[in-house]
């Protein structure tokens, strides 16, 4: 998600692993010899490790104590992981032997995951929720097995929006039962805080509708929302089968297999391009779609859920009405069908007409847009506004399109050269 100039490196290690691009980042500041953890990408990390400047556990145990200094206020991890310097000390003694195959790429990383995906371990599969608390989850998410493969270090849970956000219209951004209240946006809230104020090396996220652009917009992280049917979202509590991107059932079979054949030979880190953006034809949208005024109602309205206390527990009248259904009916059907005509004939033709690379948004206004049918996008740090809030540039495209996306974003990251560090203190 994070970084200075190596931002994408990590997002991208993640997503040639794993196939699973969402959100990823590095750590804060502490020395060994001429090393930095601060702003490290994965690469520089591995690099470290292989010239005897960092150990595993060192990094872990850093992370930990930055996560006590920070998250009291923040609210970023829901959970830390009793096995983490386990996990780290067996990886400090696999790159000590030597062993062949796994010392690259994220072996001996600590990774956070949003708590909607499973884990078969000590820590909570809860979506935020007290309902799900202590639940036990039958396996290993199907992204989770494969960051155990790569040997990477799990090291905890991030807290999110209660159920992804899809609970409780009256709940604000960033709250859940068990976190407390995070903000900004979400429902990836704690992921991209925590990547942020580099309490963690990787963390990871998922989305329906905004989910992982928007938090990573306004925190200052790169954050990629894959093809829908890229990724697994086995073992994930997801919100819609048709929009997020991440069970094993027919659809996703089918999903995943559709999307399969965009998986370039050689991976994502080739087109990691410096001069991505030369010859790349960009349609900008001038008016977002989702937008309100400083002053306005909503303004208002979102302002004072910072002058309210919170309660422990808002309504759940989604679910209410939701079981009140018989599940998609002929209505919702032909409301779908309009929605996919609507992109064909609208973000598809667009493009097609215009020849674009690629469909530009202020922040993670498209977002709305790109879930209709499972596109791709890429949030990336734009600049910062009057009072140092971050805020982010979004490029979309077809299906598929994450090779040129990535060489888009990565060069407008290399031309712009603009993240910095928070300056919070706890």
């Amino acid at each position: 998600m994070s970084s200075s100039a190596s931002m994408l490196n990590l997002q991208i290690s993640l997503l040639l692993l794993i196939s699973f691009a969402l959100s990823l980042s590095v750590s804060q500041s502490s020395t060994y010899h001429v090393f930095s953890i601060k702003e490290a990408s994965v690469v520089d990390l591995q690099n470290a490790f292989k010239q005897n400047q960092l150990t595993s556990r060192k990094l872990v145990e850093f992370y930990i104590g930055e996560i006590r200094r920070l998250n009291l206020v923040l609210r970023g991890v829901i959970e830390v992981n009793p096995d983490a310097l386990y996990q780290a000390d067996l990886a400090d003694q696999q790159r000590k032997s030597k062993v062949p195959g796994l010392l690259y790429g994220l072996h001996g990383i600590p990774i956070l995951l949003k708590n909607n995906i499973a884990i078969e371990d000590k820590l909570n599969t809860t979506a935020g929720s007290f309902a799900l608390l202590k639940s036990i989850v039958p396996r290993d998410a199907g992204v989770v097995m494969k960051l155990r493969k790569a040997r990477a270090i799990i090291l905890g849970k991030a807290s999110l929006s209660e159920w992804a956000n899809f609970c409780s219209l009256a709940a604000p951004n960033g709250w859940s039962a068990i976190g407390g209240q995070v903000d900004p946006y979400g429902s990836s809230s704690g992921s991209a805080i925590s990547v942020a104020v580099n309490m963690v090396a990787v963390s990871l996220g998922t989305e329906t509708d905004g989910s992982i652009l928007c938090p990573t917009s306004f925190n200052g992280v790169v954050g990629i929302k894959p093809t829908v049917g890229l990724t697994s979202r086995a073992g994930v509590i997801q919100v819609s089968p048709r929009q997020d991107t991440i069970g094993f059932d027919y659809c996703d079979a089918q999903a995943t297999k559709e999307a399969s054949k965009y998986i370039p030979r050689g991976g994502y880190m080739q087109f990691l391009k410096v001069d991505g953006l030369k010859g790349k034809r960009l349609g900008i949208v001038r008016n977002p779609f989702f937008n309100f005024a400083n002053g306005s109602d909503l303004s208002q309205v979102f302002e004072s859920h910072f002058q309210t206390e919170m309660i422990k527990e808002f309504g759940q009248e989604i679910f209410l009405v939701v079981d009140a259904t018989n599940g998609i009916e002929d209505t919702e059907k032909n409301a779908l069908l309009n929605l996919a005509k609507l992109t064909r004939y609208g973000f598809e033709k667009t493009m097609i007409e215009n020849k674009l690379d690629a469909l530009v948004t202020p922040r993670a206004d498209a977002a709305p847009v790109l879930v209709i049918r499972g596109y791709p996008g890429i949030s990336v740090l734009a600049g910062f506004d009057n009072n140092g809030v971050p805020f982010g540039i979004a490029f979309g495209g077809f299906k598929g399109s994450e090779p040129k996306l990535i060489e888009i974003a990565y060069g407008f990251e290399q031309a712009t050269k603009i993240r910095k560090p928070p300056s919070f203190k706890p």
